[in-house]
């Protein structure tokens, strides 16, 4: 193995300091000011104050919108987990032509530009007369998100192989008893990333959102909304919480996940 001379180890330090401090410092900056008041347009810094999240629970707005993306989010990973699933399975277990076809069908949305995306739904949904709301804001991200869960399940039932399946059959177990006691518990830990990683991918989308909502504002769409009169001082309060409860779920998953995966692979 060949060993890097000390100023290249020091280069490569120093590159990943400046990429860290260039990815992370602007997150420090609302962290940092929602413990501190605003007077006049000027923070004071000589004054500690809980007052912006205080602020923040009587933020009727903004607590709705975080209400509705979580809404949209869990759905839209359950769906795209449950359709996912039976997809892949599909596919994995299947020998017809159209299987091609089909993960065509489930890549295009999440290939193409997000407006694109969203244009097409916003005129699927006005031809066949369904109004924007909420409703049509989960059917929009369960579209978007489906590819990635898809494949994520997909990759782990061709890890798994046919061997466990065809001695399930062999052994006179019907397809639901195959299903809930070989493949569901080394799905398990699958599904709990899949089901993570599009629910991050739900939260943070704003253009297919913005194209097949109704009345119902998601957050993204209600800080775009904000950016033109500019923002409260709770909303850094609220950018606190959320980078903190999403520290904390990453933290929880890699403890979880990576165990499982360790197991499942020895």
């Amino acid at each position: 193995m060949m060993r890097l001379p000390r100023y290249a180890i020091g280069a490569l330090w120093a590159m990943t300091g400046v990429v860290f401090v260039l990815l992370y410092s602007p997150l420090v900056i609302p962290i940092v000011s929602s413990f501190f008041a605003i007077a006049h347009g000027e923070v004071q810094w000589h004054d500690p104050s809980l007052s912006s999240y205080v602020a923040l629970t009587t933020n009727a707005g903004i607590l709705e919108a975080v209400g509705n993306t979580l809404i949209v989010g869990f759905s839209a990973s359950l769906l795209s987990i449950i359709c996912g699933t039976l997809l892949a399975i599909h596919y994995c277990g299947g020998r017809s032509l159209g299987r091609e076809a089909m993960q065509f069908a489930i890549y295009l949305p999440f290939l193409m530009p997000p407006i694109i995306t969203g244009l097409s739904l916003l005129i699927f949904f006005r031809e066949t007369g369904i109004p924007r709301s909420l409703m049509t804001v989960i059917v929009a991200h369960t579209v978007f998100v489906q590819a990635l869960t898809y494949r994520t399940i997909v990759v782990r039932l061709q890890s798994i192989g046919t061997e466990m399946i065809e001695a399930s059959t062999d052994l006179g177990a019907s397809a639901w008893q195959t299903f809930s006691h070989i493949i569901l518990p080394n799905l398990a830990s699958t599904l709990i990333g899949a089901g993570v990683l599009s629910f991050a991918l739900s939260f943070d989308e704003t253009m297919i959102t913005l194209l097949v909502t109704g009345t119902d504002s998601t957050l993204p769409i209600r800080l775009w909304a904000m950016m033109r009169l500019g923002f409260s001082p709770d909303i850094n309060a609220l950018v606190a919480i959320i980078l903190a409860l999403t520290t904390l779920l990453c933290i929880l998953a890699v403890r979880l996940l990576l165990p499982a995966e360790i197991e499942s692979a020895e």
